[in-house]
């Protein structure tokens, strides 16, 4: 899956919708240019987006510190900056 990304100061960003609550973890899909993500926990103190970093950390093999939800930090759809990289591997 070739996930869309955008170049930024810091390295790149990609634009993320995640589904809380959920009873499957992980990248789920790509849907118009979004990253789709299952996570268990609930929206509630930045727990979901705490599982979404790890998530992604996970997945495309970069520390946890260098991923930042920098839009949309109570939205179901996120804008994340993943920095020190210029693509995704």
């Amino acid at each position: 899956m070739k996930i869309p990304f955008t170049k930024s100061k810091k390295g790149i960003t990609i634009k993320v919708r995640v589904e809380p609550r959920s009873s499957r973890r992980g990248i789920t899909g790509l849907t118009a240019g979004t990253l789709k993500v299952k996570v268990h926990a609930p929206p509630v103190d930045g727990s979901a987006n705490e599982e979404l970093r790890e998530i992604l950390s996970e997945e495309f093999r970069i520390r946890k510190s260098a991923i930042t939800v920098i839009k949309g930090i109570s939205s179901k759809d996120k804008l994340v900056e993943i920095a020190g990289i210029d693509a995704l591997p």
